[in-house]
């Protein structure tokens, strides 16, 4: 018998178009229970937007509050604290599963304890896979490349072996530290074919560039292999001096990018940062442009 399947949809209940787009594609893969968790916004509101879908489920769809800490992480954990499932998965309110996803996902699970799937990014008309070329992500795989398909949206876990942890700054890197600490455990099962949607342009989340500051530091606090590794270390410094140098702080930005080239001289993030710091582009020209491509810096 197949295991049972228990889906966390955070929301705050701005966007009741894709979230309704999320929750369908889902339920399309006959999930036992789904959590739709609303942090920030009015539950009864985000219960109003999808309140057809939710009659035609018969109890397996449920609307909560979250009523852990604010943000993604505490809304992620409540969702998880309310599902009786032997899995969890979850899914943005602003992406989306595509067909096949879960099957494939717990046929290739098996014995292990996580597993992730390859991606497709969608930015304004362009639609970019993104694969890892593998079948198993390891720690030093998440510490030489955040790698992106390793997504929050792709997550398949045992429930009772992880929760997110609520101490992330803002939020920020909460997924990447969930993926890290389960490798650290035993390799992820990763199905590569992009079996999920990610939609990119819909959030400021990326632009706030404090916070983005706080979860790398955060991370780096957390995981020492990053500072370890040269290729990791490089590319977590890069970022740091992108960050600095979007808002405007050229000597920490300059700091940072030197860093970056001492860990590893072929590093492009540090030129690009000091191109922002100097003002011969802008940050949100580069991301842009990167995202286009599929890609974030």
């Amino acid at each position: 018998m197949n295991p049972s399947v228990g889906v966390v949809i955070p929301t705050r209940g701005d966007r009741p178009g894709p979230l309704r787009a999320a929750l369908e594609g889902v339920l399309g893969q006959n999930p036992a229970q789904v959590a739709v968790v609303s942090d920030g916004g009015d539950p009864i509101d985000v219960a109003e937007q999808i309140a057809d879908v939710v009659a035609a489920t018969r109890g397996r769809v449920r609307v909560l509050p979250n009523r852990l800490s604010p943000g993604l992480p505490g809304a992620r954990n409540t969702g998880i604290a309310a599902l009786t499932t032997d899995l969890i998965a979850f899914c943005d309110d602003d992406d989306l599963w595509l067909p096949g996803k879960l099957p494939a996902q717990i046929a290739a699970l098996g014995d292990a304890e996580f597993a992730s799937c390859a991606i497709e990014v969608e930015y304004g008309s362009r639609v970019v896979p993104r694969t890892a070329g593998r079948s198993e992500v390891t720690v030093a795989d998440l510490v030489r490349s955040r790698m992106m398909m390793v997504h929050s949206s792709t997550f398949l876990f045992r429930r009772g072996a992880l929760w997110v942890d609520e101490s992330a700054p803002g939020g920020q890197n909460e997924d990447w530290d969930l993926a890290l600490r389960a490798a650290r455990r035993q390799p992820i099962v990763h199905v590569d074919r992009p079996l999920v949607r990610v939609r990119w342009g819909g959030s400021q989340y990326v632009t706030r560039w404090a916070d983005r500051i706080a979860g790398l530091e955060w991370m780096l606090a957390r995981h020492p292999e990053l500072a370890a590794d040269p290729t990791g270390a490089a590319r977590v410094y890069g970022q740091l001096a992108f960050h600095h140098a979007a808002l405007g702080r050229r000597r920490e930005a300059g700091r940072w990018a030197l860093r970056a080239f001492s860990a590893r001289r072929g590093e492009l993030r540090a030129p690009i940062a000091l191109a922002v710091a100097t003002g011969l582009v802008s940050a949100h020209a580069v991301l842009a442009a990167l995202n286009t491509r599929g890609h974030g810096i």
